[in-house]
């Protein structure tokens, strides 16, 4: 069994992740800003798993969950999937609580995670970090200026972080293509993101992926592109 730590667990590619490890057998221990979507997963999947009501845009949240379980559930596997993305449109029309937003929780709750929990990782000498990006992460795209300042700032992120984790340890990025998600909705409309794949068979098909990830792979840009059929993976 290993330990899973996972943001943004009350929809989309992190409920469905958490859904997803937990039935494979592994302990899950996640948060988001969605108190009422967390008692129902602490409901449904009790302990050794455990979900709480965090606000990743803010340190001393953060710094009070991890200090919460750090110890004794040192994670085998952290992964920042988080993230928020505003409606499309020229960079001086997006108002700027919804530029500060994107930043704070894309970025800003990745670095607040990953300054709460490395210290621990880093003492036990072990561990992988998944820090959830995306194709505008990498290739700009008209009307999503913030968003996409946010993902590549993730990649850079990632690229300098693998670089100071010692032998045994890993960071990477991951680009999820496309899924039928609240996010891609507020991009393409209900419509046309209902043609993707729902997050429930990306992450059945994603999850054992996840789990082959090592540190040889430490600082790469990855992308993991789920097939519509469930008999078929796709690495």
């Amino acid at each position: 069994m290993q330990t899973v730590v996972i943001t943004g667990v009350a929809q989309g590619l992190g409920r469905a992740l958490a859904e997803e490890f937990i039935a494979q057998g592994h302990r899950v221990v996640g948060c988001d800003v969605d108190r009422e979507a967390i008692e129902a997963l602490q409901h449904q999947h009790p302990f050794p798993h455990s979900f709480a009501t965090v606000d990743i845009s803010d340190a001393a949240q953060v710094d009070r969950w991890v200090i919460q379980w750090i110890a004794e559930l040192p994670p085998d596997l952290l992964i920042n999937n988080a993230g928020v993305m505003h409606p499309l449109g020229p960079l001086w029309e997006i108002p700027a609580e919804l530029c500060d937003r994107t930043f704070d929780v894309n970025l800003g709750g990745t670095v607040n995670l990953l300054r709460a929990a490395l210290p621990a990782m880093v003492a036990r000498g072990q561990g992988m970090v998944v820090n959830l990006s995306a194709r505008w992460g990498r290739v700009g795209a008209a009307g999503a200026a913030p968003f996409c300042a946010s993902k590549w700032a993730i990649e850079g992120l990632t690229q300098a972080l693998a670089q100071d984790l010692p032998a045994g340890m890993g960071a990477v990025t991951l680009s999820p293509g496309a899924v039928n998600t609240q996010a891609l909705a507020t991009i393409h409309g209900a419509a046309k993101a209902g043609t993707y794949i729902d997050p429930q068979p990306w992450a059945a098909q994603a999850v054992p992926y996840l789990l082959s990830l090592n540190p040889k792979l430490s600082g790469q840009a990855l992308t993991f592109t789920a097939l519509r059929s469930p008999q078929c993976s796709d690495r």
